[in-house]
């Protein structure tokens, strides 16, 4: 993941400059919209520290005025920003950034006592590493499945009906799993984390709508499902490589 965040005096905090930079605005005018939020807050009576003003070298060698801003104040400060693809990636990649350096300002604070709780606590490290992963991944998906590339396809398949890939397999006298295989080998799809998705460049095309769905244990499990345009893009797929659905057989 990108440093998008850092560790200053024990907490995490975002710069005004970096801001403008991935949200496409000038740093002057970000500049301006903290100071409106800091009169803004003067003005209730609440004292807050969401907003610290500090100095930098640019490139000519001159001071200039930036913000660091904790979580508080970066999400004060982008709730306004209009969610086009962009804004919103970078609003997930920005949270998700602050969720990872606040867990290991957590873990940095208990220090192991002995070598077997120095392993535990580098396995718990590592799975949280993957699972963090894992949702970007999953939420990556479901930001590229909002905006299909329209098609005269998409003008005739307006079918609401989704299909699980074990359905899919069915069709074609296959086990899920093996179709699964034969998807990956054909370099649609890849598997982390035990869960299979999409190869980016597949994710805009409408094949899939990705849900997550809550499990008895407050864990979200994460499912995708194939529209019947993703449907009739593994049939043409697989009937070049000769893969015939069972109705078609013999």
């Amino acid at each position: 993941m990108e440093n998008l965040v850092q560790i200053i005096d024990r907490q995490v905090v975002v710069s005004s400059r970096q801001v403008a930079e991935h949200f496409g605005k000038r740093h002057s005018d970000v500049i301006k919209a903290v100071e409106k939020h800091i009169l803004d807050l003067q003005a209730t009576g609440v004292k807050v520290r969401w907003f610290d003003e500090h100095q930098y070298i640019d490139a000519k060698g001159e001071q200039r005025k930036e913000y660091l801003m904790t979580r508080d104040g970066f999400s004060l400060l982008v709730m306004s920003f209009n969610n086009t693809r962009d804004v919103l990636q970078w609003k997930l990649k920005y949270i998700a950034a602050f969720n990872k350096m606040e867990e290991l300002l957590k873990e940095q604070e208990v220090i192991p006592k002995d070598l077997p709780a120095a392993l535990r606590m580098a396995a718990e490290i590592a799975e949280k590493a993957q699972s963090l992963q894992i949702e970007n991944t999953q939420q990556k998906q479901i930001i590229n499945e909002m905006q299909p590339k329209a098609s005269y396809y998409d003008l005739i398949l307006q079918n609401n009906t989704l299909m699980s890939v074990t359905q899919i397999a069915k069709d074609y006298g296959m086990s899920a799993k093996k179709m699964n295989s034969l998807l990956h080998e054909l370099g649609v799809q890849y598997k982390q984390g035990g869960i299979w998705f999409l190869y980016e460049k597949y994710q805009h095309d409408g094949y899939t709508q990705s849900k997550t769905f809550p499990t008895a244990d407050g864990e979200n499990r994460f499912h995708t499902y194939w529209t019947q345009k993703g449907r009739l893009f593994i049939y043409h797929l697989l009937k070049d490589k000769d893969v015939l659905p069972v109705i078609e057989q013999g």
